[in-house]
This record gives C-alpha cells, structure tokens and sequence, in this order.
C-alpha cells in the first residue's frame, strides 16, 4: 500500500528532479525553499556505501564536528570519579557519576543523549553493553567517548559533534543541522559530515566507497548529491 503524503510534502517534491544530481549548493538552496512546518525539522545525509557491513574490519564509524552546531540540545551523561568527575560537571555534563548511574541505567534511566566514560570506569561501564548498544550510546575510544580529558569531551559532544556508525544494510544516516539555519551554515556543517565519512573509509574497501547521499529534512523528499567535487577536493 502506498504511502500517502501530505500536500506540503507534494509541493516539496515537485521542486526535485528525482532523476537529477545536484550539486552541494544547489541542493541546499532546493531544500530551504520547501514550506516550513510548526517544528524546526532536523537535516539528514543518508549515505549508501560500497562496504560489507559483515565484515569487522570494513566497519565505518566516526564523529564530525559541526562547525555551526547541530542545533539539539544535547544531553551528556558522564562515568566517572574524582577530578575526571568534577570537570565533567563543570564543562556542563547534566549527569555525572559511577556506581550510582550505572545501577540508574541498568534499571531504566535514559534521559540522555551521549554517554561519555573515562578509561578506568570501563570495567564496570561495558557491562552495560546491552543496554547502551541498542541505542548506540556505549562509550567508545574511537568517537572519542572514552577518555581522561571528560571536559572536552563534554564540551565538544554539546558544540555539535555528531557521531556516525554504518548500520546492516551499509547505510549511514548523519546529523547536519536544522531546517531553520541559514544556507551557509547548512552548508558549512553538510561538508564536514561528507568530508568526515570520506576520511572514515576502512584500508579495506575496494571499488566504490560512497554510492550515494541524500539530503532530507525530517518530513521533506531527499535530495540526491553530486559526490564527485569532494572526491576530487
């Protein structure tokens, strides 16, 4: 049964050539030319990569710091003790602490939108595998989540960093920003995330890295991208 969609959505999509590329520009000033709705609807690029997910070491993860933020308010929650704890707080993490929150997440607590551990609370911490790893909040050194330095992990996770991790089906789907940004600073943030997951292919991929990219507000039709300019960058 087909999808029916709204009229707002309809005049959207008659502002895309379904079969055409555009170009990074072209492609955001099509999208801010789409009627508004009442919420500030969040900016997505969905990648499709030529990678095979089953394979550990073609795995594709990573962060991208959005230079004009990503427009959430993030929520940092911090494992921690002593010092590591105390600048936690201070850099403005709204949850911090050890035993305490990991019995708090274990019996359900999940107000939060990034978990950040230092090194040594990982012992405990990876116990929580099965409750953090299906939202895909378990700290990881590679996103920069597990670290001594929680200040600037907090800082940087509430600036605008955003993460990425391949899914099943060789899909990335990445936070730029709102629809209510200006066209530069989508721009600006749209670039680092291609950028970003350019860098993050694995030593192992052959052929083909980025089949395609897809720019798309929460309720708007996708935008399909030219990735040839940022490949020959």
């Amino acid at each position: 049964m087909a999808t029916k969609r709204s009229k707002r959505y309809q005049a959207a999509a008659k502002l895309v050539d379904a079969k055409k590329v555009y170009a990074w520009k072209e492609a955001v000033s099509v999208l801010k030319q789409f009627a508004p709705t009442k919420s500030d609807q969040t900016i997505e690029l969905s990648f499709k990569l030529g990678v095979d997910p089953k394979q550990s070491d073609q795995m594709v993860r990573g962060t991208v710091a959005l230079p004009h933020g990503s427009g959430k308010n993030v929520r940092v929650l911090v494992f921690a003790k002593g010092a590591a704890a105390e600048a936690a707080k201070a850099a403005g993490a709204e949850y911090v602490g050890f035993e305490d929150l990991i019995t708090k997440v274990t019996e359900g607590f999940q107000d939060f939108d990034v978990a950040v551990a230092t090194p040594d609370a990982m012992t405990e911490v990876r116990k929580l595998g099965k409750v953090l790893g299906p939202r895909g909040l378990m700290p990881n050194p590679k996103t920069g989540t597990v670290t001594a330095d929680t200040a600037k992990a907090v800082k940087e996770c509430k600036a605008g960093r955003v993460e990425f991790k391949l899914d099943k089906a060789a899909n990335l789907h990445v936070t730029c920003g709102k629809i209510s940004f200006s066209p530069e600073a989508i721009i600006d943030n749209g670039r680092a995330v291609i950028e970003g997951v350019i860098r993050s292919r694995p030593a192992t991929a052959k052929g083909k890295f980025i089949e395609n990219i897809v720019l798309s507000g929460t309720f708007t039709p996708g935008i399909k991208i030219d990735i040839a300019p940022f490949l020959s960058a």
